[in-house]
C-alpha cells in the first residue's frame, strides 16, 4: 500500500510534466523550437509563429505542442537543448537566430526535418548543398542576400556622399553574410 506522502509525491512529480510528454501519449506531433536569443525579446515572433501554425490547423495544446528552448546568447548551450528537444521526440526542428542553431540542430539528427530561419547563408554556412535543391533533412529561408551588400553601400554613399568610414559589425558566431564582399565593395567605392 502507498503512504499518504509517497502519493503526493507522485502526484506532485506528475504535475510537473512537460507538456510534450503529455501530448505524445495523446499521439500529438510535438514542435521544437530552438533559439540562440532570449525569449523576451521574440514574444512578438513567438505570437506569430503560433498564429502562423493555427492557420495551418495546428493548434497549441490541441493538435500540436510546442517544445521551446532558448540559448539566452549562450551558443555553447546549443548542442545540450537540441539534445533534449530529441529526447522529446519532436516531430520537427524550427530553428531560429542565425546559424547556429541550425548548425546545432543539423549536427544533432539527420532524420528529423529541421526548418531554420535568419541564417545568412545556409549553402556557405554548410546546411544546404543549394538553395533550389537544399537535400537532406534541413530546409528554410534567408532573408539576407549577400549579392545586395555592395548596393547597399553605395546607397549609402548617395545618401550621405562626405562619409569617410562605415564600420561594418559581426558575430563570429554568427557572421554577416560575405563580409568580404562587404569589404571588397568599400574598396571599390572609396576609390571613386
Amino acid at each position: 500500500m502507498m503512504s499518504r506522502r509517497e502519493f503526493i509525491t507522485l502526484l506532485g512529480g506528475a504535475a510537473s510534466w512537460p507538456i510534450a510528454a503529455y501530448a505524445q501519449q495523446q499521439g500529438m506531433p510535438v514542435v521544437g523550437f530552438l533559439s540562440s536569443a532570449s525569449p523576451n525579446g521574440f514574444a512578438h515572433l513567438v505570437k506569430g509563429f503560433r498564429e502562423g501554425l493555427n492557420e495551418a490547423g495546428f493548434i497549441e495544446g490541441q493538435t500540436v505542442a510546442i517544445e521551446f528552448r532558448w540559448a539566452e546568447g549562450q551558443y555553447d548551450k546549443l548542442p545540450a537543448l537540441c539534445a533534449d528537444l530529441l529526447r522529446q521526440r519532436v516531430a520537427v526542428i524550427v530553428a531560429s537566430g542565425g546559424n547556429a542553431p541550425a548548425l546545432a540542430a543539423k549536427a544533432a539528427t539527420t532524420t528529423i526535418p529541421i526548418v531554420f530561419t535568419g541564417v545568412s547563408s545556409p549553402v556557405e554556412a554548410g546546411l544546404v548543398a543549394s538553395m533550389s535543391r537544399p537535400a537532406g533533412n534541413v530546409t528554410g529561408f534567408s532573408q539576407f542576400n549577400s549579392a545586395l551588400n555592395a548596393k547597399r553601400l553605395e546607397l549609402l554613399r548617395e545618401l550621405m556622399p562626405g562619409i569617410g568610414m562605415v564600420g561594418l559589425l559581426t558575430n563570429p558566431v554568427n557572421p554577416v553574410p560575405d563580409a568580404d564582399g562587404v569589404l571588397a565593395a568599400a574598396e571599390v567605392l572609396s576609390q571613386l
